[in-house]
């Protein structure tokens, strides 16, 4: 079972259109208008109004979505791994409810606290992290990012994380958080899945998951294989900020693909409704569902084992045989 490992979106196309793009800002001085390049200047990604009004975008746009089931409405607004676990979901849900989501109830989010770090170069981004009413007492820790001046906010990530596991970050005297370089979780989480290891701590996403695959692996008349694969270009590069303890929180997404083969003379039984609403060919021996995830991840200052605090994973893609 083999697989495209390339990274999908729109920030390698936009970031090439705009080779000699730079980002004008104008002071009120005796002087006049003072050019400052974006790809050289350290300047913060938003302020926070832009930030809040950002949110507010966002939220209309994705409940708009919801409610009709239709994936053109937050189109404009999600990007990466969040804007692909989002429009799979969304069309799914058209394909099996054309007049819309009967049960939708509105998403809110109140109690947002913006980290907006001062970086040079494009992307720009900020973090929100904001109580929503959905997923219990979970925060909702939600990337915004941008390539151009004069585009739309997107999210690109999205996680859930228990509330008091949100890391404090480094901010300057001036309010501005830190960006630092996205470490390639990406392609050591891969590797994690498939071998273990000491590179990720112990929990729900890390070593719980390897034990329940392991469990499903083989069972009588089924058998499952697995491909975890890194997802780090354009749309889906890792975005980090410095923690006040000298680490790094780092947003990264990862590609993750099950095979269910069938025993010979059965057929494999197809979960539900969305993952038949998602699913090309004709499902008799084998089932390949394909999955995107977006974690958030605690790496400790000094090395050690890097905490997956929280990760959000949907089914993009599947095909029968």
């Amino acid at each position: 079972m083999s697989r495209d490992r390339s990274g999908r979106g729109p920030r390698g196309r936009n970031r090439r259109a705009r080779t000699a793009a730079s980002l004008a800002v104008c002071a009120v001085m005796t002087s006049g208008c003072v050019v400052v390049h974006g790809e050289r200047e350290v300047l913060p990604a938003a302020s926070r109004p832009e930030a809040a009004r950002a949110l507010a975008r966002f939220t209309d746009a994705y409940n708009r979505a919801d409610r009709a089931y239709d994936s053109s409405l937050d189109a404009g607004y999600v990007t990466g791994a969040f804007g692909a676990i989002d429009s799979a979901r969304l069309r799914a849900g058209h394909a099996n409810n054309p007049g819309g989501n009967s049960r939708h109830t509105p998403l809110t989010l109140t109690d947002a606290k913006y980290t907006i770090p001062a970086k040079a170069g494009w992307p720009r981004w900020f973090v929100v992290n904001a109580k929503g009413n959905k997923g219990g007492s979970a925060r909702w820790l939600m990337v915004f990012v941008r390539d151009d001046l004069g585009e739309a906010w997107r999210v690109a990530y999205l996680t859930l994380v228990p509330a008091g596991q949100v890391p404090d970050f480094r901010v300057g005297a001036d309010g501005w958080a830190e960006a630092v370089p996205g470490e390639d979780l990406s392609a050591r989480y891969a590797a994690y899945l498939r071998d273990g290891g000491k590179t990720f701590a112990d929990g729900p996403s890390t070593s719980n998951w390897r034990a329940v695959r392991a469990q499903q692996a083989r069972k009588p008349g089924l058998v499952r294989q697995y491909i975890d694969e890194p997802l780090t270009r354009d749309a889906f590069a890792p975005l980090a900020l410095r923690t006040a303890d000298g680490g790094a929180l780092v947003f990264f997404a990862s590609h993750h693909y099950e095979k269910r083969t069938a025993a010979a003379g059965t057929s494999v039984t197809v979960p539900n409704r969305d993952v038949q609403a998602l699913t090309k060919g004709e499902v008799k021996q084998s089932l390949t569902l394909e999955f995107i995830s977006n974690q958030a991840a605690l790496d400790p200052p000094g090395g050690g084992p890097v905490s997956i605090l929280g990760r959000v994973q949907g089914l993009t893609a599947a095909q029968g045989e």
